[in-house]
């Protein structure tokens, strides 16, 4: 029988899309208003928020229709959440290696470009490659929320579901599993290893350092993705086994929408890490939310007063300027 979701479940999935969507899309604002901002390692950030909003949207619609059976809405939604959902574990994996080579290889700015591109080709061609086979071999469709949460995936009546869950995500989500921890590995390793060769020059470099230690944080920060890939995504791949084995625990309640979160909220997840979590992006966030609220203010105050401050302000934010930049 299939996996029935009550309101409730829908409700807290319905959340979860929208807030990843939404974090998702703030995401791409900030790469798009702030170019100094558009570091290689953000760029691939902004990639896989893209993937991440299609996927949501996707999913969105699948858990506000929660289909009851095969028809082409269930297709092209399955089709939409195939393809972003694949594309979203190959720019995961793309992150975690571009971060390898760049710190623990030292790759230079021409073969860092190169590497871009070869990223674009992959984690965009393999996933759509796969889901134009999937789609023109009838293998999308409904499956009774078993291996989904109201939306739609890989037909459970085709004779080989099981081989086309394994290349429509599965397969890439488990490799995931394992590559990201391998590669994270041996960049902390490094990173312990540089430490200690420099522990003993620390109070002569610190300052001339100070840029690169700035600039460094959102890198360093971007090493969380593989964890909270991870933690979300681990409760997906926990149905799919049950499901293999026929187990009427798939249908628990607690999995279905741990299950529901976890394939949904990457972006969210994101957008706390690399923006609300981040000062030189939060601080230009809530000044851009504030900036209309001085203007509302300055008429209601007498002319001159305001004279004053303006100028401790002005010394205070030439004060705070060499220490912003580098950190922008």
């Amino acid at each position: 029988p299939p996996t029935e979701l009550v309101p409730s479940e829908r409700a807290v999935v319905l959340l979860s899309c929208a807030l990843s969507a939404l974090g998702s899309g703030l995401l791409v604002a900030t790469h798009a208003l702030w170019p100094d901002l558009r570091s290689p390692a953000r760029r691939l950030l902004l990639f896989l928020s893209l993937a991440d909003l299609l996927s949501a949207a996707s999913y969105f619609y699948g858990v506000l229709q929660d289909f009851a059976g095969p028809s082409w809405d269930c297709v092209l939604q399955g089709a939409l959440s195939t393809f972003a959902n694949t594309s979203s574990f190959f720019w995961t994996v793309a992150i975690a290696l571009y971060l390898y080579l760049s710190i623990v290889r030292a790759a230079r700015q021409p073969r860092t470009g190169r590497l871009l591109w070869a990223f674009h080709v992959v984690s965009w061609g393999v996933p759509l490659a796969i889901t134009v086979a999937a789609v023109a071999l009838k293998k999308i469709g409904y499956d009774a929320s078993d291996v989904s949460v109201g939306w739609c995936w890989i037909d459970l009546q085709a004779e080989d579901r099981v081989l086309w869950m394994l290349l429509t995500g599965k397969l890439w989500e488990m490799l995931a599993y394992v590559t990201l921890p391998v590669l994270y590995c041996l960049i902390r390793k490094h990173i312990n290893r540089a430490r200690e060769a420099l522990s003993e020059y620390r109070p002569i470099l610190s300052e001339a350092h100070r840029p690169q230690h700035h600039a460094s944080v959102a890198d360093k920060k971007l090493i969380l993705i593989p964890l909270i890939f991870i933690c979300l995504r681990v409760w997906s791949t926990v149905r799919f086994v049950l499901t293999l084995c026929g187990s009427p625990a798939v249908q628990l309640p607690v999995l279905v929408v741990l299950h529901g979160i976890g394939n949904t909220f990457q972006g969210g997840a994101n957008c706390i890490m690399f923006v609300l979590c981040t000062q030189a992006v939060r601080t230009r966030l809530f000044s851009v939310c504030c900036s209309s609220q001085p203007c509302a203010e300055s008429p209601a105050g007498p002319p001159k007063a305001p004279a004053a401050p303006s100028k401790t302000g002005e010394l205070q934010g030439s004060r705070r300027t060499p220490d912003e930049l580098p950190s922008a």
